[in-house]
């Protein structure tokens, strides 16, 4: 049984809305039941909907939640996963516009930081090879390309971090290879510069639930926000007391632009 504000955010289907409550308060309950009642009531087809989680097994407890929900075909339709499957998906159909090709790499973290360290000068020690990586990271996390992050360094150390994020890029091309931070920012890149790409997966993703949305950082808030556009058909749920992503790039400030940037999101 829901208690009432549960029920009103499993009923709220049209705009964009905003779940806050506290851990062990059932927000995950309110996911799996809208999923129910979106693809129940009609409202959405499940092939339609898009449920995103910040950790494989997230994404494989909701599946399993949900396929008790929604018996059949429904269930094996949906998309649940985590932000960088979705990236992921995305890069794999649309491979050609981002300048890959068929079958490309993913590079792990110990796959970047050899790439990094052959890249910095014969003998730099460890700790200077992770601070580049983190500093290309932290770039890639903001949707900054190289060239973006050469003209937002306010210090040498961010010049010569964005100098070295270009040929580490360069060199990632000559792989056929991403990184796991490319996963959000080639999609995102592609989504709010090609309108024909945008309006395919508007029209493939139709509703996104978005789980722990206070982890999200600012990429994946943009990823979010092409995908859904001016229906800004989405539910995000989160707890604005916790987020354990920050050393990730998280922002909580994503929850303040929300209600910045909707002027029509219901708070819940």
């Amino acid at each position: 049984m829901l208690n009432p504000p549960q029920r009103a955010a499993v009923l709220h289907t049209e705009g964009p809305l905003l779940v806050l409550a506290g851990a062990g308060s059932g927000k995950t309950r309110v996911i799996v039941e809208k999923i129910a009642h979106l693809v129940q009531s009609g409202r959405y087809p499940a092939k339609r909907i898009a449920a995103i989680t910040f950790t494989n097994k997230s994404a494989r407890e909701m599946r399993e939640r949900v396929a008790k929900r929604i018996k059949g075909e429904a269930a094996q339709e949906l998309t649940v996963c985590t932000f960088h499957a979705l990236g992921l998906k995305i890069a794999q159909i649309d491979h050609a516009k981002l300048g890959l090709r068929r079958g490309f790499s993913i590079f792990d973290a110990d796959d970047s930081s050899a790439q990094i360290k052959d890249l910095l000068p014969a003998g730099s020690k460890p700790d200077a090879i992770e601070a580049m990586k983190q500093l290309i990271s932290r770039a890639k996390n903001a949707a900054l390309s190289p060239e973006q992050a050469l003209d937002a360094a306010r210090s040498p150390r961010e010049r010569e971090a964005a100098a070295l994020y270009a040929r580490y890029q360069q060199r990632l091309a000559a792989f056929n290879a991403v990184d796991f931070d490319d996963l959000i920012r080639l999609p995102l890149h592609l989504l709010e510069t090609d309108a024909e790409a945008r309006a395919v997966w508007r029209e493939r993703i139709g509703y996104l639930l978005v789980d722990e949305y206070q982890d999200t950082n600012r990429c994946q808030y943009r990823l979010m926000k092409a995908l859904t556009g001016a229906r800004a058909s989405f539910t995000a749920v989160g707890d604005d007391d916790q987020s354990i992503y920050g050393w990730r790039g998280a922002e909580v400030g994503n929850l303040r632009l929300l209600r910045d940037e909707y002027p029509n999101l219901k708070i819940i």
